[in-house]
């Protein structure tokens, strides 16, 4: 899948809308306006295309960002990581966060799927939303559950959602076996053995409620409604 491709797409889509009003209220980050959006999404960018530049966490960070035009440094920073992943490709060793992936190759996974969540909800604050490609959408799933749940966060067992039992989730007939307790989570590819609960629908709506993007009524849920609740309390953990 050419990840630069939907960067660069995803990223121009949701600029176009952001132009047609900073003020909205965006409904799934409550609190956040699409100017707060749209100027973390640049941040993130900006981290982005350090973390390429040196191979590590920059250090220290972040700069002083506030006196930048909202609009016009967003599409700096959006031109800025186009260039900075095209130019590392994807096969420079850098930092990530992923035990599985120390190279350029993450980040032009991460930066596609972090851009088409946040263009959703800027066009779901200009109830303008469009589809999501499905592979794409197919390809977030397998990504929010490894490593953003699956990775190794919860050896503490630091969470609010101690659920102890497997969740499974369907799409386009793929499917995922998540086996969760305290301090742990393990990601599956298939449908093999019992789960607690089901989670299936199209790949988008399933992509979307994952991110809390979409509400139940989404999705299809068969199972323990406790434990589809305490698993999407876990991905909120995860993924904030």
């Amino acid at each position: 899948m050419d990840f630069l491709e939907h960067v660069r797409a995803e990223s121009a889509r949701l600029g176009e809308v952001a132009r047609t009003g900073l003020d909205a209220a965006v409904p799934s980050c409550p609190g956040w306006t699409v100017d707060n959006l749209v100027r973390h999404v640049a941040t993130v960018y900006v981290h982005k295309v350090e973390v390429l530049k040196l191979g590590a966490l920059p250090d220290p960070w972040p700069p002083d960002f506030s006196g930048l035009a909202t609009v016009e440094w967003y599409d700096e920073a959006r031109a800025a990581i186009v260039d900075a992943l095209a130019a590392a490709g994807t096969g420079t060793p850098t930092w990530t966060f992923s035990p599985r992936d120390p190279t350029s190759a993450f980040w032009h996974r991460r930066m596609a799927h972090e851009t088409v969540v946040h263009r959703i909800d800027v066009e779901q604050a200009h109830d303008a939303v469009s589809p999501i490609d499905p592979r794409l959408a197919l390809d977030g799933i397998d990504e929010i559950l490894y490593p953003t749940v699956g990775g190794p966060w919860w050896e503490e067992g630091d969470t609010a959602y101690p659920i102890d039992a497997a969740v499974r989730l369907t799409a386009a007939g793929r499917s995922w076996t998540v086996h969760a307790d305290a301090t742990s989570i393990e990601v599956r590819q298939g449908a093999e053995g019992d789960a607690a609960a089901e989670i299936s629908g199209d790949p988008a709506q399933v992509y979307l409620w994952l991110w809390g993007r979409a509400g139940e009524d989404a999705i299809v849920v068969d199972g323990d409604p406790a434990v589809v609740r305490a698993f999407r309390g876990r991905i909120s953990e995860a993924s904030q």
